[in-house]
């Protein structure tokens, strides 16, 4: 074990109980050990001079960008040292190995290892690519063939051509045949019929001709274009190799000293970058050293990257396309860990509220933590409830959804041609919602419109991305209401209705740049999510009355 990465807390903690259970890795309150060790990276990263890396937050530093995740985890050594282990995702000012950090799983970039070796015979096969296909030879050759498949085409056209004119002057001869005899008649449709045949065996030899000078000019082209495919296949052949090869030296260990690759977690298709995020690289070092696991904790350091919603020195959880598979499945195997909370019915205990209903549809409430259908594991939803309320209604019940942390008005039809009805109403944007948030900072404006476009972030479900490549749009105007305790509470107009659409417009650097208070997932948890439907209006299906129905936010 190196020297200076396990490290010892140089902040007093006697007086701080262990955690009876680890850290359930994709969802937690960080404990007060993993904020200490955490705080204590933090502070080195401010002061260090070990590594040079841009984080964005020095104006004047040159280079790109980079914003990182780092990883605390807290843990006890053989004779019950308390300590705390550090890790970084991916690399570190382009290198994966530096003094106090935990290293990386395998080292790609190691001068003698293998990957490099057969890296370097990749790139020589790639180069002879390079060289083939840009070579001059080749160059004319295809031009060679180019010009023959002109000619060809050339030729062979002037000929139908000419063939296609003498037929005419042909049938034009025939015309002036009729103070002929008989036999001069016959004579003359001899020639022309000979001299038909002459055009027409002239054409196929011509073609036969151009074919052979055809499949010559190709043969050429092509004895240069088989040693670039076998270049190629050579090429797929040694790369296929090197990640199978590399998928089985990718092995993470859990505390029982069993090893399992990559390869094997995610059937040899492992998203790119698994293995290289902070929480593995830290298990897998604390396995290897004989450390036990107390507690464990990430948190982002510099700028945010344009797509995302990543908050300086915020805590965040564990990617769930790249860690979970590896974490859950294999390293905290045996492992005593809190509460999953997405297993646990964020329902219980609440009731929805009916606000207005009739014959064709009902307004309800829906509170806080509290799905509008049913999920994977949780089956108590709005859906569950109203079907309960409402045993003899048809159709699908619930018209649009909110967020499960977002609280307030829903539209629930009782038939499917209420249902359709008030689809159309949101299809053409004629519902009208606002919605009431309170934001975590002071906005200086009164109102504006965001207009950023937004898609699934495909490694970190359900998180959303701004897109604008292949994001859907997503607009919102908003106004503030009034500024208090440095927090705003706004309203939202959605002209659109993505998903936690709000939520990121809120948060965006290109937005507000003001999560909204209590958002778990762009923001900080707190108790709650402050987003709250607040108001809709619409048309009522039978009777075309404008309906408008409010409920306050409870917050």
């Amino acid at each position: 074990m190196q020297n200076n990465v396990f490290q010892s807390f140089k902040s007093n903690i006697s007086g701080i109980s262990l955690p009876e259970k680890f850290t359930f890795p994709f969802y937690y309150e960080p404990h007060a050990l993993s904020i200490i060790a955490a705080n204590e990276l933090q502070a080195y990263l401010e002061t260090q001079t070990d590594f040079e890396h841009n984080f964005g937050l020095n104006q004047n530093q040159e280079g790109l960008v980079i914003g990182k995740m780092f990883g605390v985890l807290v843990c006890q050594n053989q004779v019950g040292k308390l300590g705390y282990l550090w890790a970084f995702s991916g690399k570190l000012a382009g290198e994966n190995n530096h003094s106090y950090f935990v290293p990386t799983i395998f080292d790609m970039l190691q001068k003698d290892g293998f990957f490099r070796k057969e890296e370097e015979v990749l790139n020589a096969i790639n180069r002879q690519i390079e060289i083939l296909e840009h070579s001059d030879e080749l160059k004319n050759k295809c031009i060679q063939l180019e010009t023959t498949k002109n000619n060809a085409n050339s030729d062979i056209q002037n000929q139908k051509q000419k063939i296609k004119r003498l037929k005419i002057e042909r049938d034009e001869k025939r015309i002036s045949f009729t103070h002929l005899s008989s036999t001069e008649i016959e004579q003359l449709e001899l020639e022309l019929s000979e001299e038909s045949k002459k055009e027409s065996i002239l054409l196929k030899k011509m073609t036969k001709y151009w074919n052979f000078q055809l499949e010559n000019a190709q043969k050429e082209v092509n004895l240069h274009l088989d040693k670039i495919n076998q270049l190629k296949e050579e090429r797929r052949l040694k790369s296929g190799a090197l990640q199978q090869k590399l998928f089985a030296e990718y092995s993470f260990l859990n505390q029982f000293g069993e090893r399992k690759s990559i390869g094997k977690i995610f059937n040899n298709n492992p998203p790119a970058g698994a293995g290289e995020c902070a929480a593995p690289k830290l298990l897998h070092y604390a396995f290897k050293h004989n450390l036990k696991p107390i507690a464990m904790a990430e948190f982002w350091w510099g700028q945010s990257p344009k797509s995302e919603i990543r908050k300086h020195k915020q805590f965040y959880p564990a990617c769930k396309s790249k860690c979970e598979p590896i974490l859950l499945s294999h390293m905290l195997k045996g492992i005593e860990m809190e509460a999953n909370p997405f297993h646990e019915n964020p329902a219980e205990g609440k009731d929805i509220e009916i606000l207005f209903e009739d014959t064709e549809l009902a307004v309800i409430n829906k509170p806080a933590e509290f799905l509008s259908v049913p999920g994977k594991i949780i089956s108590d939803s709005v859906y569950q409830r109203v079907k309960e309320i409402y045993p003899n209604a048809t159709g699908p019940l619930i018209v649009h959804r909110l967020d499960m942390s977002t609280s307030g008005l829903m539209l629930i039809a009782k038939n499917e041609e209420t249902y359709v009805k008030l689809q159309r109403q949101f299809i053409k944007r004629t519902i009208k919602k606002r919605y009431v948030a309170l934001l975590d900072g002071v906005l200086e404006e009164n109102e504006g419109f965001i207009d950023l476009p937004l898609r699934v972030d495909l490694d970190d479900r359900p998180r959303q991305l701004v897109c604008f490549e292949h994001g859907k749009s997503a607009q919102t105007k908003w106004i503030k209401i009034e500024t208090k305790n440095n927090q705003t509470l706004v309203y939202f107009y959605p002209i659109t209705g993505r998903t936690h659409q709000l939520r990121v417009h809120a948060s965006h650097e290109l937005g507000l740049n003001l999560p909204i208070v209590g958002d778990d997932l762009y923001g900080k948890k707190e108790n709650r999510l402050h987003l709250h439907a607040e108001q809709i209006t619409f048309f009522h299906p039978i009777s075309s009355e404008e309906i408008t129905i409010q409920k306050n936010a409870p917050f």
